[in-house]
């Protein structure tokens, strides 16, 4: 009777699939939107099931993405399908909101790693050098038009050398669309959880998000290094260059944690800390200040402090 039960749901849910992933491939507009929730149907059936079941839904999914699009929908349901087995896996072993958000972003990043693989074996180079070499050739077209509004050779000579960086830049891409990918799809499984009646953890408040103080040692260690310079090419730039925006990131949001908490504390209503989030991300200049902000948190418990002095 329990296997039948469990069937059941699996065809029903393998159906759901079917018409999400058919939505999100043949319908433009409507896919931006459908794409999102291919992974709720294997973290549903993998929280109520296991991950046995759930393996098998995702077995069944790659057949059906075959037969809806060909091999051109299969990594999708490879790496969303995937996705929804791990975060519905965490769930189901009722870890914290945090640790099903980690695992979400290993698996993601770890699919976006294999694609990207794929796609140096398939095309033989590297697709971001490929995507440079393209967006080059357009802007060198564009050149006699940039010139004829007195911006020519210049902004074009600046354009090209910030172009000529994203070629370093593939992982630290693939992680920032792994993390991505894992916070929507955290958030959109957990509300479809709870609306189903099953008890699964929330993240804690934004205001209470630390880092470990392990990472201001790397960030320190790693501007010092791009203050000092390395040669292009080395790997030694390739670590600089791809480990600086992430632990700028690290450091911003533990910045505006500690915004939210400081207001929290004042009771002020939170769209302030809100409208400071968004005037720091228009004017990229205040994050330097939410950077440092973040960096005496760290360091030195900026918000234990704050606490303290209420008391």
């Amino acid at each position: 009777m329990k296997n039948t039960r469990t069937l059941t749901e699996g065809a029903l849910l393998a159906s759901v699939f079917a018409v999400i992933l058919l939505l999100t491939t043949y319908v433009p507009f409507v896919g931006i939107i459908t794409v999102w929730a291919l992974p709720v149907p294997f973290v549903i059936f993998t929280v109520r099931r296991g991950l046995k079941p759930g393996l098998m839904l995702w077995v069944v999914s790659l057949l059906l993405a075959f037969l809806i699009g060909g091999l051109v929908t299969v990594p999708t349901a490879f790496i969303f399908g995937s996705a929804g087995l791990v975060i519905g896996e965490l769930y189901r072993r009722k870890l914290s909101g945090f640790s099903v958000l980690i695992g979400a972003g290993l698996i993601y990043t770890f699919n976006m790693l294999l694609i990207f693989l794929a796609l140096v074996f398939v095309v033989g180079e590297n697709p971001m050098q490929l995507a440079v070499d393209l967006t080059r050739e357009q802007l060198e077209f564009a050149e006699s038009t940039l010139g004829s509004f007195g911006q020519g050779e210049d902004q074009l000579a600046m354009m090209l050398e910030m172009i000529d960086t994203l070629v370093y830049l593939a992982p630290v891409m693939i992680v920032g669309v792994g993390i991505t990918l894992a916070v929507i799809t955290k958030l959109i499984s957990y509300y479809v959880l709870k609306r189903l009646g099953h008890e699964v953890s929330a993240l804690p408040a934004f205001r209470n998000w630390s880092f470990p103080k392990a990472f201001l040692w790397y960030y320190l260690i790693i501007l010092i290094l791009a203050m000092v310079g390395a040669e292009e090419g080395t790997m030694l730039f390739l670590v600089i260059w791809n480990l600086l925006p992430l632990l700028e990131i690290v450091v911003a949001v533990q910045g505006f944690a500690v915004i939210f908490y400081y207001f929290h504390q004042k009771k002020v209503a939170k769209v302030v800390p809100i409208l400071i989030v968004a005037t720091a991300i228009l004017i990229p200049p205040l994050l330097y200040i939410v950077r440092i902000i973040g960096i005496i948190d760290l360091g030195f418990d900026l918000r234990k402090r704050m606490n303290g002095q209420k008391k």
